[in-house]
């Protein structure tokens, strides 16, 4: 793994990290909120396979988890986003055959996180954890992934060719 490999992931998880908490969780939107966490994840792990999504899933994921408001155990996020990052890494090789895949695996990725996140909530009695919520907000935080990654996806596959020596992603 390089260091810019390394530098940039860190970048884009901070920089996604601080407008997740100061910016897109107070925007006034119906439903869910948009998860930019979760579209570096994925990007980053469409980038550079599922080794490095498994690893960048854990790391952000477990930030994620310790950056107040957290309202929840810790370890919940970094258990979802592992597991949506090598997910993510392991459709690496049919997102270079089509443009349609990154967006189906953007919508897989925030369905399954919002399922994964609510069953293993269900799991430990939380009480913020209710099945009508979820079925409410399941819809809306696809729907917003999906566009914001219309623009995350694009940016950070950009970002990754200018950083990779001779601008090959392996």
């Amino acid at each position: 793994m390089s260091y810019s490999r390394t530098a940039v992931a860190l970048l884009l998880v901070t920089v996604a990290l601080a407008l997740q908490v100061t910016l897109l969780s107070r925007l006034p939107l119906p439903g869910a909120t948009p998860d930019l966490v979760l579209l570096v994840v994925v990007g980053l792990a469409l980038s550079h396979g599922p080794g490095f999504g498994l690893v960048l899933g854990f790391g952000a994921g477990l930030a994620s988890d310790l950056v107040p408001p957290a309202d929840h155990e810790i370890g919940r996020w970094a258990f979802v986003l592992t597991l949506v990052g090598y997910l993510a890494g392991a459709a690496r090789d049919e997102t270079r055959r089509s443009a349609f895949v990154p967006l189906a695996v953007v919508a897989g990725a925030g369905a399954g996180s919002v399922l994964l996140y609510a069953g293993l909530g269900a799991l430990m009695d939380d009480t913020h954890v209710t099945w009508a919520a979820v079925t409410r907000l399941l819809p809306t935080a696809v729907l917003y992934d999906v566009v914001l990654s219309a623009f995350a996806i694009p940016a950070i596959l950009a970002l990754v060719r200018r950083t990779e020596p001779d601008g090959i992603v392996r």
